[in-house]
């Protein structure tokens, strides 16, 4: 298995997988909106995707957004995405993305990385909290929708 940096060459890849977690959270499959979408983040280096290849086949992914912590004047980072092909789940494949997205946010010199997930995602919930993750219990988040 090898990890590293999505570039363009892996637009294919990438955008097939982002499909699938789209369709996780019960959306709608959307392959050609995935690719356009990717291909933006990757053309416009607005996030960072992680991915792991198993065999040339792509088999995971994280995608870090780009944030500021104005209390402590410092970068910090999204996780916004994480997904792992479910022929794939708990081999560790989750870990590996969480430890290059920590390994990269250090190396950025980042305060902190930031995710939510669902409620009922008790096998994320568990991943994360493994990896050191804490759940928020002083502040409430929310949204604004616009759509």
């Amino acid at each position: 298995m090898e990890i590293y940096q999505a570039t363009i060459e892996d637009l294919e890849g990438v955008s097939n997988l982002f499909n699938a977690y789209r369709m996780f959270y019960e959306q709608t499959s959307d392959v050609e909106g995935a690719k356009g979408y990717i291909q933006k983040r990757l053309e416009n280096e607005d996030s960072v995707i992680f991915i792991v290849k198993n065999n040339q086949k792509y088999i995971g992914f994280t995608q870090l957004y780009p944030t500021f912590s104005s209390i402590s004047m410092k970068n910090a980072w999204i996780l916004n995405d994480l997904f792992i092909d479910p022929e794939y789940r708990k081999k560790g494949i989750g870990e590996m993305l969480l430890h290059k997205a920590k390994d990269y946010a250090i190396k950025t010199g980042a305060k902190s990385i930031s995710l939510s997930t669902a409620p009922d995602n008790f096998s994320a919930q568990r991943l994360y909290e493994k990896n050191g993750y804490e759940r928020d219990s002083q502040f409430y988040h929310y949204e604004l929708s616009l759509t």
